[in-house]
């Protein structure tokens, strides 16, 4: 993202993630910075500005920082980002200088969470579970041919393009959706994708199927 980030993860179940944009100026350039808070208000863009006159490596993205959660940014960033309206363009001094920055929309923060073969072999034991949870599986046809769970709707990762767009539609971002592949590293790739999408709850099989086969279920075939 940029130095605005702490090393605090933070956050926590039903906290908000806010999208936002930003500028930085050096602390020594408040005539700079007057200078944009007045084109801001004569209507221009602040994206546009951002990459015409920020310091921050994010002007490359129009100054844009993506989704955050509280713990991730510096304190004073951090203070004036959750408590600015939305779109409206605050300013704020922090340790790297002087910032304008705008918050675009907020949402209810997502959760990334990992587990176990043994806990999902426990919960697809459960009709209730089978019927609600939403069970993505995102190794290759062959793959899935040699080795596969009940349940799981194959999304192969290679053909990403071809579903990739139409993720929401086929699944709900509001309810608990878990992804599998062979090993877990694929499957992590898209969980976290899942999890920029705005879907609320993701949990990645660590393992994958091999470790689902080889600690819990020996009946399931490994390769």
């Amino acid at each position: 993202m940029s130095a605005l980030c702490s090393t605090n993860s933070g956050g926590g179940e039903g906290a908000r993630e806010i999208l936002v944009q930003h500028l930085l100026v050096k602390e020594d350039d408040q005539k700079l910075l007057l200078e944009l808070q007045q084109k801001i208000s004569a209507g221009e863009d602040l994206s546009d500005l951002a990459v015409e006159y920020s310091i921050c490596p994010s002007k490359e993205s129009g100054g844009m920082l993506g989704w955050v959660r509280k713990g991730q940014m510096v304190p004073e960033f951090e203070e004036a980002a959750f408590s600015a309206p939305l779109n409206k363009v605050v300013r704020c001094k922090t340790k790297f200088g002087w910032h304008l920055l705008q918050v675009l929309s907020e949402r209810e923060e997502s959760v990334l969470q990992d587990i176990q073969p043994d806990e999902l072999h426990a919960k697809i034991q459960d009709p209730n579970f089978m019927e609600e949870a939403q069970l993505i599986d995102v190794r290759e046809p062959d793959e899935v041919a040699k080795a596969s769970l009940p349940g799981f709707k194959v999304l192969p990762l290679r053909q990403f393009g071809n579903w990739g767009p139409e993720i929401s539609t086929m699944f709900d971002p509001q309810k608990d959706t878990y992804v599998m592949c062979h090993h877990g590293m694929r499957s992590l790739q898209v969980a976290k994708w899942l999890q920029s999408q705005g879907f609320k709850k993701v949990y990645n099989i660590c393992g994958g199927i091999h470790e689902y086969a080889t600690k819990v279920d020996p009946s399931v075939p490994t390769y």
